[in-house]
């Protein structure tokens, strides 16, 4: 990527020096508000500093790895080299190259005067260049006016942004966001739940906010969509439930109606996680009970330790596994399960 050219010494010379006043912590002189300020405005100096600085170090990595790709040897030594010697992993590498990518086609696209970074935090940056097009647009436009930018305000454009182009609120509630009377915080969690559900499922959530544009309403309407995409989710997983007569859209509206969706959500995930543990207890048992026949073939009458390890450990490699709760529970009760299998383990002819 071609990079806007910059003359670093100028730019250096123009930036706030690293040479602080700071307020002395026993002046009972100085007032509270302005001991916060002069310590917010050092604090923001050293944030400008870190993201300048790590601008910089992405691009002159970047230069160091592709200096490599169009004429290195050694398959990128020296830029393994190079990070070994100062420390660096290669993703924090590429990470600092990532972040060199991001300014420079901030730069290079017009959208963003170099100067504007100055308005930035390094948090504020990061997030800025991980955002959505549209929202870096909406960021960038306010370092331009030269507010400054932190990560509380990347992320209220975003959530703007996410409410207001998404055709999945209605009117009502994208009118209440512009008035103010409904934050866009609560909406985008809102938007980011009903992108998950089929076409099927929004009319009721959307009538429901359209009709109630609120904060609670809209805090209620998310949670809902949530258990409901969890519902979803996990019913499609469950294999007992492939086969089985049971009408699972039925079944979601008979949860609705009682006002326990979230309890039969859960019900169906533990039922997911319950058939993935079964199937990842009978590999395991699989594969314990291989290694048992491969030592119990190697070893013999003059192995008499090691075939005592076999027969204890039999409780677990045999068709009946048996294992005490008192380690797990604190009481004493036993838990046996049976796994139905056509070979039988050798260990049974101990």
């Amino acid at each position: 990527m071609d990079q806007p050219v910059i003359d670093l010494a100028e730019f250096l010379k123009n930036q706030p020096q690293l040479d602080f006043q700071l307020p002395s912590p026993e002046d009972e002189e100085i007032s509270d508000l302005e001991f916060q300020q002069q310590l917010e405005s050092a604090w923001q100096v050293c944030d400008r500093f870190d993201l300048q600085t790590d601008i910089w170090r992405g691009r002159i990595l970047r230069t160091i790895r592709d200096r490599e790709k169009k004429g290195g040897e050694g398959r990128g030594k020296g830029f393994l080299n190079w990070l070994k010697q100062r420390d660096i992993t290669k993703s924090q590498a590429y990470a600092l190259i990532q972040l060199a990518n991001s300014a420079d086609t901030l730069l290079s696209e017009g959208n963003m005067d170099p100067e504007a970074i100055n308005n930035f935090s390094k948090r504020a940056f990061v997030e800025t260049a991980k955002s959505d097009p549209e929202v870096q647009q909406l960021v960038t436009d306010a370092a331009q006016r030269g507010d400054r930018i932190t990560r509380r305000e990347v992320r209220q454009l975003a959530d703007e942004w996410t409410a207001m182009s998404s055709d999945l609120l209605p009117a009502e509630v994208k009118e209440q966001a512009t008035t103010g009377s409904l934050p866009t915080r609560h909406l985008a969690p809102l938007v980011k739940e009903l992108e998950k559900l089929p076409e099927s499922h929004l009319h009721a959530i959307k009538s429901e906010v359209a009709e109630h544009p609120d904060v609670d309403t809209v805090k209620q309407m998310t949670s809902e969509a949530r258990n409901l995409a969890k519902y979803l989710d996990a019913a499609a997983q469950v294999q007992a439930l492939n086969d089985a007569p049971v009408d699972m859209e039925m079944a979601l509206e008979e949860a609705l109606r009682l006002g326990c969706l979230n309890t039969a959500s859960d019900l169906v995930k533990q039922a997911t996680q319950l058939e993935q543990t079964i199937v990842k207890l009978y590999t395991t048992w699989k594969r314990l009970g291989n290694l048992a026949d491969r030592v119990y073939v190697e070893t013999g009458a003059s192995t008499p330790h090691l075939r005592s390890l076999l027969v204890s450990l039999g409780i677990l490699t045999g068709e009946v596994m048996q294992v005490p709760l008192s380690d797990f529970s604190g009481g004493d009760r036993t838990v046996r399960l049976q796994i139905l299998s056509d070979s039988p383990r050798t260990l049974d002819r101990l």
